[in-house]
C-alpha cells in the first residue's frame, strides 16, 4: 500500500494530471487592467517608476482597451489626470472630465468590455487629499460624501459598468448606492475599496496619477498595516450599506485579510496587486534576480488562492498573455 505522499508525487509527476488536480486556478477571466488617462492629444507618455505602463491621452487608452480585451481581459480600471486641479476636486464629476470622456470612448469601441471607473477625489484635488478639507487641513468625511455621490452618478451617465469608490470615506457605500439609484442606476453595481490600507506600496501610482498628498498623509481615513480586525468591520460595513463586490489593497501583504474576509463575508472579493508590488517584480526580473514570468504567475496565483476572485494588477495583459 503507498503512501499517500508517494500518490501524490505521482500526479504532480504526470503533467497531464498536475491540471486535473490544480487546487487554484488562474485565467486572463480572472484579471482587471489598471490604466492612467490624461488630457491631450497623440499622447502616451511612460512612468519611470511603472516599466511598460504609460499615461495614455483617451485615442490611445481605446487601443489599450481593444489589446486587453483581445488578450481575454474581461475588464479595465480607470484612473484620470485631469487637465487641472482645485480644492474641491471638481474635475471628477465634470460630464467632460477625462473619466467620463474615456469612459464613452471605450465602451462605443470595446463594448463588450467591463469599465470600471476609479471613485475618489485625490486624483483632481490640488493638495492631493481624498477629500475636502477643514481649515485645519484635516478631511471633512460628511462634506466629501456629496461630490463623491455627484462623481458616481456622472460616471454611470457616461456609461460606467461598475464604480469603484477607493476614498475610505466612512459611510461612502451607502451614500453612492442611494444617489445612484435615485438616478436610476439601480442595476450599476459597487466595488467598494473596503480594506485599503495606508501603504508603502503606493509610491508609484502616486507619481504616475501626481496625487502624493501636498502635506500630511491619508492615515487619517486609510487603514493602519497593523489591523487585521478592523479591516474586517469595514468590510462588514460595506456590505451593509450594499456593496456588491468588495476589495482589499494591497493585495501581497495582506493575503491573511483577503481569505478573512472572503470566509467572513461570502462576497465577491477583489484584491489590488498595486503599484509597489508590480515595481518590486518588474526590478528584479530586470536585475536579473528572478524569472518575471514565472515569478508574476507566481504571485497571482497566490492572491487567487487566498480567496480573490478578481485581481486588480498591471501585470495584466503580459499575464493573459503567459496563461494563453
Amino acid at each position: 500500500m503507498p503512501f499517500p505522499q508517494t500518490r501524490m508525487r505521482r500526479l504532480r509527476a504526470t503533467r497531464a494530471l498536475r491540471g486535473l488536480v490544480r487546487e487554484t486556478q488562474l485565467s486572463a477571466q480572472d484579471l482587471v487592467y489598471p490604466m492612467f488617462v490624461a488630457h491631450g492629444v497623440d499622447r502616451r507618455e511612460p512612468i519611470g517608476t511603472l516599466p511598460g505602463i504609460d499615461r495614455l491621452s483617451i485615442a490611445h487608452a481605446v487601443d489599450e482597451a481593444r489589446e486587453a480585451a483581445a488578450l481575454g481581459v474581461p475588464a479595465v480600471l480607470l484612473f484620470g489626470l485631469p487637465a487641472a486641479k482645485d480644492e474641491q476636486g471638481s474635475g471628477a464629476w465634470d460630464e467632460e472630465g477625462i473619466i467620463q470622456l474615456a469612459t464613452r470612448a471605450i465602451k462605443d469601441a470595446v463594448p463588450e468590455l467591463i469599465v470600471v471607473t476609479d471613485l475618489c477625489l485625490c486624483e483632481y484635488t490640488s493638495h492631493g487629499h481624498c477629500g475636502v478639507l477643514r481649515s485645519d487641513g484635516s478631511v471633512d468625511n460628511d462634506a466629501t460624501l456629496d461630490l463623491l455621490a455627484r462623481t458616481a452618478v456622472s460616471q454611470a451617465r457616461a456609461g460606467a459598468d461598475l464604480i469603484a469608490p477607493s476614498d475610505m470615506m466612512d459611510g461612502r457605500v451607502g451614500f453612492i448606492r442611494t444617489a445612484l439609484d435615485e438616478e436610476g442606476n439601480t442595476d450599476t453595481p459597487i466595488l467598494a475599496y473596503s480594506a485599503k490600507f495606508a501603504s508603502a506600496f503606493y509610491g508609484p501610482f502616486r507619481d504616475a496619477a501626481d496625487s502624493t498628498p501636498a502635506f500630511g498623509d491619508r492615515r487619517g481615513y486609510q487603514l493602519d498595516p497593523a489591523n487585521g480586525n478592523e479591516a474586517l468591520r469595514e468590510a462588514r460595513l460595506d456590505v451593509e450599506e450594499g456593496a456588491d463586490i468588495l476589495m482589499v489593497k494591497p493585495a501581497l501583504p495582506y493575503l491573511d485579510l483577503i481569505r478573512r474576509i472572503k470566509d467572513e463575508t461570502g462576497m465577491p472579493l477583489a484584491a489590488y496587486n498595486v503599484s509597489g508590488e508590480y515595481a518590486m517584480l518588474k526590478a528584479a526580473a530586470a536585475t536579473g534576480a528572478l524569472d518575471e514570468r514565472s515569478a508574476v504567475l507566481e504571485a497571482l496565483t497566490g492572491i487567487r488562492r487566498a480567496g480573490a476572485d478578481i485581481v486588480i494588477t498591471y501585470h495584466a495583459k503580459d499575464a493573459a498573455r503567459w496563461l494563453e
